[in-house]
C-alpha cells in the first residue's frame, strides 16, 4: 500500500491510502486507484461512476472531469498505466533482467524452454500458461497482462528469489502499450506470419508491433532473429544489441540435419564452426527452430553449448503444444493449439514424417475475428488429413455453422462431416479411430473455457479426453 502523496502531486487534504490499480470498474475494490485507460472499443472514463461505487479512492483521467474523489490528470492514460504500476510496485522491473518472445508461433514453447534450462529458481516465467517459478504456480488472463497486473507479477517474482524472467510478449501488448517501458536483456522473434488482423489491421501494422521488441533491447543485450524467416531482413535493421540468428542457412546456430520419431527429434547443429549432435525430446521442425532461439538465449547470458545441451533431455514439451496423451489405446492422441494454417502447416508437416495410419482431426475456428484464414486454413486441414470433424472453437457470437461454411468454401472435398458440439466431436473421432491412427484435435489446447456470447463457459479438451477414457478404458 501506499499514500496517494507518494504517487502523485496532490493537495495534502486530498491524501489517501491507495490500497491497488486498476483498469476494470468492476473489479475496483475499496481503496484501488482507477485508471481510465482508452480501449479499442471502450472509454473508461464512462465508467468513473461505477469504479468510485465500489470504492475507488482516486482516478486517473486524460480528460477534463469533476468527481467526488481526487482526480489526476495526465496527457495519456494508456502510457501513465505502466508509469504508475512501476512507482506502486516499487520499480520491480529495475530488479529483473527480461528475456522477451515474440513471434506468431513458438512464444509459450520458447519461453517455457529457456526456464527450464536456466532453472526455475532463477528464472520465472510469464505467457499463454500463466506466471511461475519454483515457488508459485497461477493462471493469468492474458498471454502479457495490462500493466496494472503485469507488475504486481514482477514484483511477486523479485519477492520470491527470481532475476531474470522470460516472458510472452504479445503484439497486442505492444499495441497497447503495455510494455513500452520496459528495457530487454534479450528479445527474440520467433517467426512472423499473418494473424491478429483483426486488431492490427494490416501485415505491415503487425510486423510493426512485432519488431518493437528488438527496439527495446538494451545496449548491452541481445536480438536473437529467426534468419530463415521472411520478415527477417525487415527486423533485422531495427534490432538493437548483438544480433544473434538461428535456421537452416548461415548463422550463428545453424541447423545442419534431424531425424523425427515419435519419441523425438535426432538434431545436428553447428557452432562456431563445431557440429554438436544429440536428442531433443520435442517434436517437429518447428521445435528445432524453438529450441534454437533457448539455445542462444542461454549463450548470450554466458552458459557454455556443452553445458546446455546436457539439459536438453529435461525439457517437456508445454501442455497443449504438440502432446500426445497415452491412455492405453491403440491409436495416437494428438493435443495443439493449432490455429493458423501457418501452424496447421507446420504440424501437418510432422506428422507426415511419423505417421503409421490415418490423420483424423477435429478443429474450428473462433468466431468473431479473422473470417479470411478459415477458408485456407481449411482447405489444408481437408488436404492433409484422412477425415476431418468440424466444430466448434469460441464461437462468440457467431453461428458455428456459418463458421463452419467459411472452413470449407475453397474445397471440393468430402472428407468431413459437422458436429457442433466439441465433446461429440472428440467422442466421435476416437469411436471411428482405427490401430495406429493419429487423432489430432486442435486448436483450444488446454484453454479451460469455450468463448460462447460473451461468457467464458467451463470447457477443456483434456477433462472431455479424460472422460472419455475413463468411461471407455480402451479407447
Amino acid at each position: 500500500m501506499k499514500k496517494l502523496s507518494e504517487l502523485y502531486e496532490i493537495d495534502k487534504n486530498q491524501d489517501v491510502l491507495v490500497k491497488g490499480i486498476k483498469i476494470n470498474s468492476k473489479e475496483i475494490e475499496p481503496g484501488d486507484i482507477f485508471v481510465c485507460t482508452m480501449g479499442v472499443t471502450a472509454d473508461r472514463h464512462d465508467f468513473i461512476p461505477e469504479a468510485i461505487e465500489n470504492g475507488a479512492v482516486a482516478v486517473v483521467v486524460e480528460k477534463d472531469i469533476e468527481c467526488s474523489v481526487p482526480t489526476i490528470k495526465v496527457e495519456n492514460t494508456n502510457r501513465e498505466l505502466p508509469i504508475l504500476a512501476s512507482k506502486f510496485y516499487d520499480h520491480p522491473e529495475e530488479e529483473l533482467e527480461f528475456i522477451g518472445i515474440t513471434g506468431t508461433n513458438g512464444k509459450t514453447t520458447v519461453a517455457t524452454i529457456i526456464q527450464t534450462l536456466m532453472g526455475n529458481d532463477i528464472c520465472g516465467y510469464l505467457g499463454t500458461n500463466g506466471i511461475s517459478c519454483s515457488k508459485f504456480q497461477e493462471s493469468i488472463r492474458n498471454t502479457t497482462p495490462d500493466s496494472d497486473r503485469l507488475y504486481g507479477y514482477f514484483r511477486k517474482f523479485v519477492d520470491n528469489g527470481c532475476r531474470f524472467l522470460s516472458m510472452e510478449t504479445s503484439s497486442e501488448a505492444f499495441y497497447r502499450k503495455r510494455l513500452e517501458n520496459l528495457n530487454f536483456k534479450i528479445g527474440i522473434i520467433t517467426n512472423i506470419t499473418e494473424d491478429h488482423l483483426n486488431i492490427h489491421k494490416t501485415i505491415e501494422n503487425y510486423v510493426a508491433c512485432k519488431k518493437q521488441l528488438v527496439c527495446q533491447v538494451k545496449e548491452d543485450g541481445f536480438s536473437i532473429l529467426n534468419s530463415d524467416d521472411s520478415h527477417y531482413e525487415k527486423v533485422r535493421k531495427s534490432a538493437k544489441g548483438t544480433i544473434l540468428t538461428y535456421g537452416k542457412q548461415e548463422s550463428t546456430l545453424q541447423i545442419i540435419d534431424a531425424h523425427y520419431s515419435f519419441q523425438g527429434t535426432k538434431i545436428k547443429l553447428k557452432y562456431q564452426n563445431q557440429i554438436y549432435e544429440f536428442l531433443s525430446p520435442l517434436l517437429g521442425e518447428f521445435n528445432i527452430y524453438n529450441l534454437c532461439a533457448s539455445i542462444l538465449a542461454l549463450l548470450a547470458l554466458g552458459y557454455q553449448i556443452e553445458e546446455i545441451i546436457k539439459k536438453v533431455p529435461n525439457i517437456i514439451a508445454p501442455s497443449g503444444r504438440v502432446e500426445f496423451l497415452e491412455f492405453g489405446q491403440k491409436y495416437h492422441i494428438l493435443l495443439d493449439y493449432a490455429h493458423t494454417p501457418d501452424a496447421f502447416s507446420k504440424l501437418f508437416d510432422l506428422l507426415d514424417t511419423i505417421k503409421e495410419g490415418r490423420i483424423i482431426t477435429v478443429t474450428g475456428s473462433a468466431g468473431g475475428r479473422e473470417k479470411e484464414k478459415r477458408g485456407p486454413m481449411g482447405k489444408l486441414v481437408l488436404e492433409k488429413s484422412d477425415y476431418v470433424i468440424f466444430t466448434m472453437d469460441d464461437p462468440r457470437y457467431e453461428n458455428v455453422s456459418d463458421i463452419i461454411s467459411d472452413l470449407v468454401k475453397d474445397s471440393n472435398q468430402t472428407n468431413y462431416e459437422t458436429i457442433i458440439d466439441r465433446k461429440e466431436a472428440i467422442d466421435k473421432a476416437f469411436e471411428i479411430a482405427q490401430e495406429n491412427d493419429i487423432v489430432l484435435i486442435a486448436g483450444k489446447g488446454t484453454d479451460n473455457y469455450m468463448a460462447v456470447e460473451d461468457k467464458y463457459l467451463p470447457y477443456s479438451d483434456l477433462d472431455v479426453i479424460e472422460e472419455y477414457f475413463k468411461e471407455n478404458k480402451n479407447g
